[in-house]
């Protein structure tokens, strides 16, 4: 006997409810997606949180120039420092783990890094310039950089009019504000790949004073077999400042973390904390 009228239109009518179910259910695949207005979602329903664009999801990926201590440097397997600690507060606030990418400083100072999806922010103690705010957004600054000049000895060197008027060959590392700083003032230095390869150029004599981050030249001073021949000569106030590097055009959530986490960090004594650490010394007295 066949169905009446009714029963076959409740029929049709429930299977139009079970095929929409099963598409809705079909276009989940899964993974929790915010909705947009043209996805067809009420406009009642709560939006999900949105975090950062990542090179990576679930990591926070950062390019830096190894070694450059104590800023950034390897301790056995794993890369450790001033600047790793600065980006881990930020990676934190995301809930995020901070995955570390060792690559060319030139790549990273032209925003090449970024820009190709290496990492998604750089932390090199790179000093923020004019020149390098046209490739690169910076966060708020996290570290008041001075240059030094490194000599052996009894040179009798404390300024770079000294080195000048003794004929001394001076040394810089690539592409630094370092080197911009003594070419500005009429060196022609020879220029080292990295700031490791720089003191090897002190140390053999292809060069007989280095100009570097004081930091740097400090870190270095600890060690006997380098403090033995060698010492600090002269501070260089350049007035320089750090910054975290992102892709210009910086991803607002990503920016924005950096810079709350760093403002933070200075107001709660975090970041005191974490000077002392890698310096011995509070921020500004270094020298």
């Amino acid at each position: 006997m066949g169905l009446s009228f009714v029963s076959r239109r409740a029929m049709a009518v429930g299977a139009m409810v079970v095929a929409g179910a099963l598409g809705l259910s079909a276009c989940g695949g899964g993974t929790s997606t915010t909705a947009s207005p043209s996805d067809g979602a009420s406009a009642s329903a709560p939006a999900a949180a949105e975090g950062p664009k990542l090179v990576t999801p679930g990591k926070l990926t950062t390019c830096t120039n190894l070694p450059y201590e104590p800023f950034q440097f390897k301790e056995g397997d794993k890369v450790v420092g001033f600047d790793v600690d600065i980006v881990d507060l930020a990676a934190k606030k995301l809930g995020l783990t901070q995955e570390i990418v060792d690559i060319d400083f030139a790549v990273i100072k032209s925003g090449a890094a970024m820009a190709t999806n290496k990492c998604d922010v750089a932390a090199a103690g790179m000093t923020i310039t004019e020149e390098r705010k046209a490739n690169i957004d910076f966060s708020v600054p996290y570290f008041d950089a001075t240059q030094a000049l490194l000599a052996k000895k009894g040179t009798g060197v404390t300024t770079l009019d000294d080195v000048k008027a003794k004929n001394l060959k001076l040394g810089a590392q690539a592409s630094t504000t370092g080197l911009d700083y003594v070419k500005e003032k009429g060196f022609d230095p020879k220029e080292f790949a990295d700031s490791p390869k720089e003191l090897l150029g002190l140390q053999s004599g292809q060069v007989d004073v280095i100009v570097q981050d004081l930091p740097v030249v400090l870190t270095w001073l600890k060690k006997p077999e380098i403090a033995d021949k060698f010492e600090l000569v002269a501070s260089l106030d350049t007035g320089e400042q750090y910054g975290v590097g992102l892709k210009k055009n910086a991803d607002p959530i990503l920016l924005k973390a950096i810079n709350d986490s760093i403002t933070e960090a200075k107001a709660d004594g975090t970041y005191e904390q974490i000077f002392v650490k890698w310096f011995g010394k509070k921020p500004g007295e270094l020298g």
